[in-house]
């Protein structure tokens, strides 16, 4: 089958790699001239993102573009250590690199393996009901067996879908990303150190090359997306140092050692979407199920999507069973974590999620 992914971030450039191994013909279509959006933010794929990586052979560039941790230390708003965690040896990551990075990565594997990706090609609109006819922005269109929205939290093909399914929901945070070689810092060599301050949540952790990879979660009232494109890195350093102002702890130092290289917006989730499927389409990422950042599970959720789903369209008979076992293997499990992600505790033992393993080799039934 054709099938026509829109989106080429994290879920629709490894859906479609799934989808080839599987034997169908995907084509990516990514809205940007380059990249994707989010490009300033760094992420982690845990461990489970990783295996469902490995379980398509596509680990090793991410390897080899990010940096590892060990484990996790909790801090306490007087600067207290009050938890430590070593992840469990017996599993490999987590890895931390920049979105951008993950992108570009990605997809040169995907290039590199044949996969047509076309940046600059905006879905718009779909119709069709034997088959799918994608309309981008541009005025172009293009037809396929199947289209798999992958084109994350303000999904068109989840309105294509469901037109009354519910707006991504706000989660009262604002999250800020920075990056710094300021010297004389203190360092997080191997771990990711989380702190709680009086007012807002920061973590922190220091790459083998010495630079300090930084994000701040602070409470904030929502704005418009043109209000949050007019902050100036001045202005998102200004924000974030506010937060912390006072507390006996290396936040705010960290951010008054960061340069323009600081990057903010709102955080949204996204509970539960009532429609995951048509006969014809189907959502997977962010644009089924979008968590809170606290979980950093976000990029590890959507890589599982893209390697059951290409599973399920692998071993089921026909498009509607494939997505009904695909709903019905990932729905619990995606909306479990984005409840844990929403309580926003940092310190909670997620093993269960880690531990989550995919077999390419298995089989699918329905």
């Amino acid at each position: 089958m054709r099938v026509l992914i829109a989106g080429g971030g994290v879920a629709g450039t490894v859906t479609a790699m799934a989808l080839q191994l599987a034997g169908h013909e995907p084509v990516v279509f990514e809205a940007h001239p380059s990249g994707g959006a989010d490009a300033g933010a760094f992420l982690t794929v845990m461990h489970n993102g990783m295996d469902a990586l490995r379980a398509i052979g596509a680990d090793t560039p991410v390897i080899d573009a990010s940096f590892a941790a060990l484990g996790v230390e909790a801090i306490g708003p007087d600067g207290a250590t009050v938890g430590t965690r070593t992840f469990d040896s017996g599993l490999d990551g987590p890895r931390t690199l920049t979105r951008a990075v993950f992108y570009r990565v990605l997809q040169q594997e995907a290039e590199r393996r044949g996969i047509q990706l076309v940046h600059g090609r905006r879905l718009t609109g779909a119709t069709g009901t034997d088959r799918v006819t994608a309309s981008f922005a541009d005025g172009t269109t293009e037809s396929g067996d199947l289209l798999i929205g992958a084109d994350g939290l303000h999904s068109v093909v989840r309105t294509l879908i469901d037109p009354r399914a519910e707006p991504p929901r706000y989660t009262g945070l604002t999250v800020v990303y920075g990056y710094t070689r300021a010297e004389g810092l203190p360092a997080a060599p191997g771990v990711y150190r989380m702190i709680r301050g009086s007012r807002a949540a920061f973590g922190y952790t220091t790459a083998p090359d010495g630079a300090t990879f930084w994000f701040a979660r602070v409470p904030d009232v929502e704005r418009s997306r043109d209000e949050l494109a007019a902050v100036t890195p001045a202005g998102w350093r200004e924000f974030t140092h506010a937060a912390f102002a006072g507390d006996p702890l290396p936040c705010a130092e960290i951010v008054a050692a960061t340069g323009d290289d600081v990057y903010g917006g709102h955080s949204y989730d996204l509970p539960t979407t009532r429609v995951w499927s048509t006969p014809t389409m189907a959502l997977v990422g962010d644009a089924a199920h979008a968590a809170s950042p606290a979980a950093g599970q976000g990029a590890s959720m959507a890589l599982e999507d893209s390697v059951v789903l290409g599973q399920c369209l692998r071993d089921l008979p026909d498009a509607p069973a494939a997505f009904a076992a695909y709903e019905r293997l990932r729905r619990a499990r995606v909306e479990k974590l984005v409840a844990v992600s929403a309580g926003n505790d940092t310190g909670a033992d997620r093993g269960w999620a880690y531990r989550h393993h995919l077999d390419w080799r298995a089989r699918i039934t329905a």
